[in-house]
C-alpha cells in the first residue's frame, strides 16, 4: 500500500512483535513508537537480545508486526512491494549477500539485474564506491579467499549500489580491525552526505555512533529508554564515555 503524502522516512506507532520461545511468549519489541525524518542518519542501540534487530526487520519487512502502524517510505513494509524492496538495503554484519565461491564482481553485475541499474550509472557508482574503498585489487578473487575487512568493503558496496533512498546497517564493523573499522566509518559518512539517504544504524561499537549518528535511540527489553540527540547524553554526563552512559542507562 502506497500513502499519498510522507512526512517522515519511517513512522512506527505502537510497534510490537512477539516470538514463541520455549512454550512461552517472549516480547522483542514492546509497543515502541518513532519517526525518523528522511536523510537522517540514526543510531540504534542496546544490549544482545534488547529488540535492535527485530525492529529492524519490522521496518524492512521482513518480519510482520504483532500489532502497530508502520510506514516507510510511504508503504507499509510488510507487503514487501517491488518498488519498496527497491528503494530499500539491508546490511548484516553476520550475514553475506556475496556469492561465496565467486568473485564480488559477480554479485555486483546480478545486484545491477535485480535493481535494473542502467549500464551508466551502474558503471559510475561502482568506480566511484571501489575507488574510495580501495578494493579494485579484490574485485575478482572468490569471496571465500577475502580477508574479513576486504570482503566487508564489498558487502557495502553491494548493499548500496542502488543508492537506495533507506538503508539499514546493523553491526556493520562486527569482528573488523581498527583501521578497517574507521574505513568503513568514513565511506559511510561520505555516502550519507552525497545521496542524502536515511540510514539506521545499530552497533556495540561506540566509535561508529559518535562518528556518525547526532541521534540515537537507546532500547532495552523491547522499551525505548532514550531518543534524541547525542549530543544531550554527552553533556549531561562529561566525565563519561558513550559506552559508560549507555552501560548505565541498561543496567
Amino acid at each position: 500500500m502506497l500513502y499519498l503524502s510522507m512526512k517522515y522516512a519511517i513512522t512506527a506507532k505502537d510497534l510490537r512483535k512477539t516470538f514463541n520461545v520455549a512454550k512461552k511468549n517472549v516480547v522483542a519489541v514492546n509497543d515502541i513508537s518513532f519517526d525518523i525524518a528522511e536523510g537522517e542518519l540514526v543510531g540504534f542501540i542496546g544490549k544482545n537480545g534488547a529488540g535492535k534487530t527485530t525492529t529492524l526487520k519490522c521496518l524492512s519487512g521482513l518480519l510482520v508486526p504483532d500489532k502497530g502502524d508502520v510506514e516507510v517510505l510511504g508503504y507499509t513494509p510488510s507487503e514487501r512491494s517491488h518498488d519498496f524492496l527497491q528503494k530499500i538495503s539491508m546490511l548484516m554484519g553476520n550475514r553475506s549477500q556475496l556469492w561465496w565461491e565467486l568473485p564480488a564482481n559477480e554479485t555486483f553485475l546480478l545486484n545491477k539485474e535485480i535493481y535494473q541499474i542502467d549500464d551508466a550509472k551502474y558503471r559510475n557508482i561502482l568506480d566511484e564506491m571501489v575507488k574510495r574503498l580501495d578494493v579494485k585489487h579484490v574485485l575478482d578473487i572468490p569471496v571465500r579467499k577475502l580477508s574479513l575487512g576486504e570482503r566487508m568493503k564489498c558487502e557495502f558496496i553491494a548493499s548500496l549500489l542502488h543508492t537506495p533512498k533507506l538503508a539499514f546497517f546493523d553491526e556493520p564493523t562486527l569482528g573488523l580491525d581498527i583501521f578497517s573499522q574507521q574505513n568503513l566509518r568514513d565511506f559511510l559518512a561520505d555516502y550519507h552526505s552525497n545521496y542524502n539517504s536515511t540510514i539506521i544504524l545499530t552497533s556495540h561499537n561506540m566509535e561508529d555512533i559518535n562518528d556518525l549518528c547526532k541521534r540515537v535511540i537507546v532500547i532495552d527489553e523491547g522499551k525505548i529508554l532514550y531518543d534524541g540527540q547525542l549530543s544531550k547524553l554527552t553533556t549531561k554526563y562529561p566525565e563519561m564515555s558513550l559506552s559508560e552512559i549507555v552501560r548505565n542507562m541498561l543496567l
